[in-house]
């Protein structure tokens, strides 16, 4: 193969209407019987998305294909071996691909942003066929392919589709064009494929007061719905989606300016419909037109996300953590299709840094999700290099660069963010931690001397990072629903805490990667800011805005002497306890409050705070019948009604980044080096929880961890992997040191 992977092939446009999706098509005659095939191979990509059939069967179970990545630099190929698939029919070779808009023009982005690649979206594939005899044939998209319309009138990631079953074998010829792609760009997929993972059927189905009909599945989740009906011609059944019901009917403001509706229209004969070209966040859908009686039977959600193994798991004694674990699983479930977004349902779906950065560890904990990040890690690099030395951008991929927002819409400049901007470093930290693979930390680390790099003109002579804009703690809940960024942190404490985590490890990374002199110059960046945030931020223990986060991160990070981290850790207890152990942190405390309680002794405070139930709480949207992690803690308002706010969405993983502190502390299961080559069981029970039981699927083994309390005294059964460390700290402080199999140990 040429260093093309695509040699051969041209890209193919259409005369197609923006809003269709067109077919692209050959018949060729094969050189040989197909009886003779001992090997084909497809590869296809596209600026938009598509849908390749040989002789009218998929020739794979993704969708949304290529997936989303920086365009500009990184378009990702697809291959596929479908030998069996050509070998296993006669005659002449037919060679379908069906273009969709996808994310390349998906008019992308918030307040009427319509941000895109570019205006012409276009298919390539090459099929290299291998005969018995040594010989070989290839067919490639060319001036010898025709292009037609097909039963799909509209497709729309944020709107929706239109699936008109009328025009399903009766299409009309397009004009094909060759368009103008930079072949530089192509390159091997890194993450998974998105695919259908499973079905769910309604749970409940009713008359909507406002008409049509209420569907409810039970769950909140992202994809699609799939149904086979049967009605007169040119019925049209209308699907709305929405994540929750507010008064009786679909809430839909939330989802500001994505329609999230797709219509069907029927044939007169039996009809299946399935909209794979958008994609949806919903656990609720309204059905107008439906010909009959809407049973159970007619229609399922296909749950739609990037392939992931789940690798751990947990349970305890109370129901209401394990629905939250169960909402963190879900919420990363949905927001983890082809690229780590904020939400799945509304006008946005943006690669947000900052969600990812609190989140990652967990993400890394609940599925194998080492492919994935670093595929989006790839594109982080490649966007903060065309940067124009802003540093990290807020969303990856960086569409909004090319948003359209009315003249009275702007974003502020960005510029070297805090936690947003290091994503940069703290995804990475996770991937190690979790993974411990050495050379992908090496290809991860000149995006970290990059973020850090854009950081140091924003340092000021003190040595805080108190120049330039931050986002703060964002959506702290005292800030008003109309100002999230309105927290009560001091934004340069809480960009100056996380600077010294941030150059902390980048000098790890150095070394890994072997930049002795960068290792070096990033161990005396976290020296010299650690000693100017003692120095101007904390006063005999107390530090600056005086509120749950700044000691949160304090603490965390490991920025206080010891007799300050003492006092604040006292300090931030009694700040928990007055708020009633309701959560008084947004985006950036939130990760790390649970950590800094239980690790400088507050343990029953840890844990108060997170079985709390009233408002703003981790439970309280579980007490509201949430099956995703919230974007507010008030998304839904305790009276049924949507917060006001502008930014309002069910399913935002990153307020449930305390599930990786479930994992290490109430379940006990912990890393003790890089890629889990040692283990550290310390299980820390309190008030509240009798027993828990965590396991993960490393690249060792299995470890399972499980604990119980009761009359008789506290019991540990530990299985690890044959031949892997694990050092096993017991309630009572002692400690025992192990390798391998099964350990049942007790303590008073």
């Amino acid at each position: 193969m040429t260093t093309d992977p695509l040699d051969g092939a041209r890209f193919l446009g259409s005369d197609a209407d923006r809003e269709a999706a067109a077919r692209f098509w050959v018949e060729r005659e094969l050189d040989r019987p197909r009886a003779e095939i001992t090997g084909a191979v497809l590869r296809a990509t596209a600026h938009g998305v598509y849908e390749a059939r040989i002789d009218g069967t998929p020739v794979s179970d993704s969708v949304l294909d290529p997936g989303w990545t920086s365009y500009e630099w990184r378009l990702a190929y697809q291959e596929h071996d479908v030998r069996e698939l050509v070998a296993g029919g006669d005659g002449p070779l037919r060679l379908d691909l069906v273009l969709g808009n996808g994310w390349y023009r998906g008019d992308l982005g918030f307040a009427d942003a319509r941000a895109n690649y570019g205006e012409e979206i276009a298919v390539a594939a090459v099929l290299d066929l291998t005969y018995r005899d040594g010989s070989t044939q290839r067919v490639a998209t060319g001036d010898d392919w025709s292009a037609e319309t097909t039963e799909v009138p509209r497709n729309s990631l944020y709107d929706g589709q239109t699936i008109d079953a009328r025009l399903r074998g009766r299409p009309s010829p397009l004009t094909v064009h060759e368009v103008d792609v930079d072949r530089s760009t192509l390159v091997a997929p890194v993450g998974p494929p998105v695919r259908r993972q499973e079905t769910l059927r309604p749970v409940e189905i009713w008359p909507a007061p406002g008409g049509g009909t209420l569907v409810d599945f039970g769950q909140n989740l992202v994809g699609w719905l799939r149904c086979t009906v049967q009605g007169p011609a040119g019925t049209e059944i209308e699907i709305r989606h929405a994540e929750v019901l507010e008064h009786g009917e679909l809430g839909t403001r939330p989802l500001r300016g994505a329609a999230a509706r797709d219509l069907f229209v029927l044939s007169g004969g039996v009809d299946t419909f399935e909209p794979t070209l958008t994609f949806h966040g919903f656990r609720y859908a309204l059905v107008t037109g439906w010909p009959g009686e809407l049973t159970t039977d007619s229609l399922e959600a296909v749950v739609v996300h990037s392939e992931m193994a789940r690798t751990g798991t947990f349970a305890c004694s109370d129901p209401d953590v394990n629905q939250l674990v169960h909402n963190s699983v879900w919420g990363q479930k949905g927001n983890f299709l082809s690229v780590p977004t904020d939400c799945p349902q509304r006008d946005e779906r943006l690669g947000w840094t900052g969600d990812i950065a609190a989140y990652a560890a967990s993400a890394a904990f609940q599925f194998d999700s080492a492919d994935f990040l670093h595929d989006w890690l790839a594109d982080l690099r490649v966007e903060t290099e065309h940067s124009a030395d802003r540093g990290v951008p807020l969303v990856v991929p960086d569409v909004l660069k090319y948003e359209r927002w009315p003249e009275d819409f702007s974003l502020p400049p960005w510029a070297a963010t805090a936690i947003w901007g290091d994503a940069a470093v703290w995804v990475p930290q996770a991937l190690w931690t979790a993974y411990g693979d050495a050379g992908r930390l090496a290809e991860h680390y000149p995006a970290m001397k990059m973020h850090l790099e854009s950081v140091e003109p924003y340092i000021s002579p003190t040595g805080l990072w108190d120049l330039g804009n931050q986002l703060g703690d964002w959506l702290d809940p005292d800030a008003p629903p109309e100002d999230p960024g309105a927290g009560k942190a001091d934004p340069s404490v809480v960009a100056t805490a996380c600077l010294v985590r941030t150059a902390r490890f980048a000098a790890e990374a150095a070394a890994v990667a072997g930049e002795t002199a960068d290792a070096e110059r990033w161990a005396r960046l976290a020296v010299r800011t650690r000693a100017a945030f003692n120095e101007h931020y904390v006063e005999n223990g107390v530090v600056r805005s005086d509120c749950t986060t700044v000691y949160a991160l304090a603490i965390a990070f490991d920025v206080l002497d010891d007799a300050d981290r003492a006092v604040a850790g006292d300090r931030l207890a009694e700040l928990v306890r007055a708020a009633g152990y309701t959560v008084t942190t947004g985006f950036a405390g939130t990760p790390f409050i649970t950590w800094a309680l239980s690790e400088t002794g507050h343990v029953d405070d840890a844990y108060a705070l997170l079985l709390e139930k009233s408002c703003p709480s981790w439970l309280y949207p579980v007490t509201m019948g949430a099956t995703t992690v919230w974007e507010r803690w008030d998304s839904m308002l305790p009276d049924g009604s949507i917060n006001p706010g502008e930014m309002t969405s069910f399913n935002h993983y990153a307020l449930g980044a305390v599930a990786d502190w479930i994992y290490q502390v109430v379940g006990g299961l912990r890393p003790a080096a890089p890629g889990y080559d040692r283990v550290r069981v310390e299980p820390v029970p309190g008030p509240g929880i009798d027993w828990a039981e965590t396991a993960y699927e490393t690249r060792h083994g299995r470890v399972s961890v499980a604990w119980r309390r009761d009359d008789d005294g506290f019991t540990l059964e530990v299985a690890l992997p044959d031949g892997l460390p694990a050092e096993i700290v017991l309630p009572d402080g002692r400690v025992e040191e192990v390798v391998g199999g099964t350990h049942h140990l007790t303590a008073a």
